[in-house]
């Protein structure tokens, strides 16, 4: 049942663990310009922490202080003893960097590894890696983290279905890491080709990357026939592997002995009570080369109260919600695209793909949902999709409290990209 010693522990020993872990991270961390220069302005010394409490005197470090201090201001030890660096460079301004020594990269293998071992995958499954590889930290780290369980690992990357599906047809893969949208493109995919998707060897299928909802979740499980794990990771803290879903299905144990993990008040800064939306905070407990303290990752979750049956003590989040800047403001309201998929993914009708699309009419904002049915519901009979359409509006109405117009397009119209779904086109910048 557990694949290594740490998820056995009290919520004693862990945060023991935690503050030994959290002194010994703060003092490397100093030994770069950035921490070290933070340290000494704030009069941060990592003899005075004695509680988990005591990291909040610590300021966030956020995305801006990344890019600030490329290409290695917060880099702890000297380039010479790095064996590896990922690259994100988003959408806008300067790349950020994260290294990792040898002894970062295997940390960061057994974490994934404990991963994979807790929800079933054992060394006789054959795992198939769906993930870009490269400057991506998905693709490697959760291969590393296969390879170290002992899987037969095929590094099939992204995209290029009709390969992936000659893959795992001819290999028997009963084991995948692949984004939710590609994995529902991927069963079209089958489909067309006169399969069942039920019919392949998959039993586990680890997903990640994107934000989804359980509606999603439970489509998937019963289009495969396979076990669905959500899975929480970020560049910034390795990749995958920071916190994962056990067979209970109920939140995402987060890794206690590699990290420290806040939920905080996006506008104030302040803690928030557990089962209470805010942003995750995370700091690094194990790495060496590129320690990072109180990172402000933007992603909206909460803990969940309570023990799981699992028997693990490490504390859960649950699904991401979506990101702090990927709230929708529309006439004065607040809205998250995960609350509009969660009520279309729970109607039988609704196909497989949506699009929100933001526009400005005169001095208002209007959001449109292009909704595709599936085809045995999109009919000639106008009285019957108008009712689907009044019925659809309704619903996202109580939801959002905002009226969307809801526009029902046929299944496959809407674009699709082998990589994470857009969801949302925002036209109100391009307009006068």
């Amino acid at each position: 049942m557990f694949y290594d010693d740490a998820e056995k522990w009290s919520r004693q020993e862990i945060e023991k663990a935690q503050v030994q872990r959290l002194r010994r991270t703060l003092a490397r961390a100093a030994g770069s310009r950035f921490y070290g220069d933070l340290f000494r302005a704030k009069a941060i010394d990592p003899d005075t922490i004695h509680t988990l409490d005591d990291v909040r005197r610590i300021p966030f470090t956020t995305k801006a202080d990344l890019r600030a201090a490329y290409p290695d201001g917060l880099l702890a030890m000297p380039v010479k003893d790095m064996v590896r660096m990922h690259v994100s460079s988003g959408t806008t301004g300067a790349p950020t960097v994260i290294y990792h020594t040898k002894n970062d990269l295997s940390w960061w293998a057994s974490l994934m590894a404990r991963c994979m071992y807790m929800v079933g995958i054992r060394p006789t499954d054959v795992f198939q890696n769906m993930s870009g590889y490269g400057l991506f930290t998905g693709g490697l780290g959760i291969h590393y983290g296969a390879e170290r369980l002992g899987c037969l690992t095929i590094p099939a990357g992204a995209g290029n279905s009709m390969r992936q599906i000659k893959l795992i047809t001819d290999f028997h893969v009963t084991a995948v890491h692949i984004i939710p949208s590609y994995a529902m493109h991927l069963a079209n995919v089958v489909r067309e080709m006169g399969m069942d998707p039920k019919d392949l060897p998959i039993r586990f299928a680890l997903v990640g990357a994107e934000p989804y909802t359980e509606e999603s979740r439970r489509r998937l499980e019963a289009l495969y026939d396979m076990k669905v794990y959500n899975s929480y990771g970020l560049s910034e803290m390795n990749g995958p592997g920071v916190a994962f879903e056990c067979p209970e299905q109920h939140g995402m144990h987060l890794w206690e002995d590699a990290y420290i993990a806040e939920i905080v008040d996006p506008e104030t800064g302040d803690p928030v009570p557990d089962g209470e939306l805010g942003e995750l905070v995370m700091t690094t407990l194990g790495r060496e080369g590129m320690p990072i303290i109180r990172y402000r990752t933007r992603d909206l979750t909460r803990f969940l109260p309570g023990p799981c049956p699992c028997g693990r003590v490490h504390r859960r989040i649950d699904r991401i919600a979506g990101r702090c800047d990927d709230m929708i403001i529309i006439k004065g309201v607040n809205i998250y695209p995960m609350q509009v998929e969660a009520i279309l993914m729970a109607m039988p009708e609704v196909g497989q793909n949506y699009l929100i699309e933001l526009d400005r009419v005169g001095d208002m904002d209007q959001i449109k949902v292009k909704v595709e049915l599936k085809d045995e519901y999109f009919v000639e009979d106008m009285r019957a999709l108008t009712a689907l359409q009044k019925r659809i509006t309704a619903r996202l109405r109580d939801e959002i409290l905002v009226t969307p117009k809801v526009e029902l397009v046929e299944a496959k119209s809407l674009p699709r990209a082998e990589g994470k779904a857009k969801r949302v086109v925002d036209n109100r910048g391009a307009m006068s």
